[in-house]
């Protein structure tokens, strides 16, 4: 009985030991882990490159990218897109027909206090301030806002940078009447012929010219 229960002890001191020898074991890893973090790349050992997040491998090289499109309340066709970081350029194109124009508004977003927040909902009411404006691309003076920006700095508006750089309509023709012209023309044309026929059938060949002059002269108004 003796021995049974010393050879319990030993077992459970040996389980005890073994238990202690492993998290020793895993402390010293975790050691060696963050000290070869610190030391960085060794000689002739290339760096590592940084892992980058999915939003930034898919960004433009131009920045952040925003666009859209509406009808305008004179039924022209727009379409917008706006890229940037800090200041972002708003590019405008509306057409109608044979009728074309763009424009460029800049503006500076992140100094509005709710955009980095909720940015979603800043470019859709800005979307929204574009169809409201009636002089788009020709008023200097309106500036483009959202509303969750009204009590933000003049920076976060879009003011217009530039004015329309092509215009192009349909060019108008107008078809002056030639009825007077005409009936005037064949009216003359048929009293030269009348006195030249009355001088050759009253006058002889050698006064015919004479006779012609004549005959002008006294016939109404109407030749």
């Amino acid at each position: 009985m003796t021995l049974l229960t010393n050879l319990t002890i030993m077992l459970v001191i040996a389980c005890i030991s073994q238990q202690f020898m492993m998290a020793n074991c895993q402390r010293s890893k975790k050691r060696g882990m963050k000290k070869k973090e610190n030391e960085g790349p060794k000689d002739g050992e290339q760096p590592k490159a940084p892992v980058q997040s999915p939003d930034k491998k898919n960004s433009s090289p131009k920045g952040n990218v925003f666009k859209g499109k509406f009808s305008a309340k004179d039924k022209m066709q727009c379409t917008w897109v706006a890229t940037g970081d800090n200041a972002f350029v708003l590019s405008v194109n509306c057409k109608k027909g044979q009728t074309s124009f763009d424009c460029e508004y800049v503006a500076k977003p992140a100094t509005c206090p709710g955009y980095e927040s909720n940015t979603k909902a800043y470019w859709k009411q800005i979307a929204r301030a574009l169809k409201k404006n009636k002089n788009l691309c020709f008023d200097s003076t309106a500036l483009i806002k959202a509303g969750m920006c009204r009590k933000a700095p003049k920076d976060a508006h879009f003011k217009l940078n530039h004015t329309p750089r092509d215009i192009v309509t349909l060019p108008r023709t107008t078809i002056q009447p030639r009825s007077s012209l005409s009936a005037s023309s064949f009216g003359a044309k048929s009293c030269a012929v009348n006195q030249k026929r009355l001088a050759e059938e009253y006058c002889a060949a050698s006064w015919s010219s004479l006779c012609t002059f004549f005959f002008s002269m006294v016939q109404n108004d109407d030749c």
